[in-house]
């Protein structure tokens, strides 16, 4: 049952939460439901979930409609310039902003509709070529320009690890994009309270580096669906 399993999660993250000294209200559960079905997502919701993370706009363009009222929207995945303005629309937090370019684009976007939008700036940490994201070295100068905006927040920083079976193969990339949030927060004047980080098998790890904002899917919601899936 879904319910047993909510449970068992929120226990795990109590325990990450304890054995770092941290409170359980500081971490948030992002339940990633690409390609599941809004009445599963109305399950989840009737548990207590509210917040739910998108990797793609056409899905969430076709899915949040069909969805309770009332729930909170991230946008997880790699964002398209071509989209975004179905962004100020559809979401309530953008994780995956990783170019001057983009961040340009969703201010202007959110200019035109009237909204205020908070932002997380996606950093590769790993530096792996098959991955998206600001380079680390780079932090600085998109927060300064993002000092020029007055649409978008940027609030902090997503990443994510090399894949790996072993959950603690991902501390080390977790712990160094804290690092860099807390040297950006003496370098720029930025609060950046937040820090995404953590995915079914190593949210534990992330929480004890500092994670605002695990995002959870699997171990939610079991096996995707597959076919049928409209790219961005």
């Amino acid at each position: 049952m879904f319910s047993d399993t909510l449970q068992h999660i929120r226990e795990r993250i109590e325990r990450a939460c304890r054995k770092a000294g941290r409170g359980i209200d500081e971490v948030n559960l992002l339940a990633v439901s690409k390609k599941v079905e809004p009445e599963r997502i109305q399950e989840a919701a009737t548990h207590g979930l509210r917040c739910f993370g998108e990797s793609r706009i056409q899905e969430a363009g076709q899915k949040i409609p069909l969805c309770p009222a009332g729930l909170e929207w991230h946008l997880i995945g790699h964002l398209q310039t071509n989209k975004v303005r179905f962004v100020p629309e559809l979401f309530q937090m953008v994780h995956s902003i990783d170019s001057e370019r983009l961040l340009r684009a969703v201010d202007h976007a959110c200019a035109e509709s009237g909204v205020r939008l908070p932002v997380l700036l996606e950093v590769n940490v790993s530096g792996e070529g098959s991955k998206f994201g600001v380079a680390p070295e780079n932090v600085l100068g998109l927060l300064d320009a993002a000092r020029e905006l007055s649409r978008v927040d940027v609030v902090g920083f997503m990443t994510i690890p090399p894949a790996s079976s072993d959950p603690e193969h991902a501390r080390p990339y977790f712990r160094r994009l804290r690092e860099i949030r807390d040297q950006a927060r003496g370098g720029s004047g930025y609060e950046l309270p937040h820090l995404s980080m953590g995915m079914s098998g190593d949210f534990e790890i992330a929480i004890e580096e500092g994670a605002t904002w695990i995002r959870l899917g699997s171990v939610l919601f079991g096996e995707r669906r597959t076919g049928g899936e409209n790219g961005l």
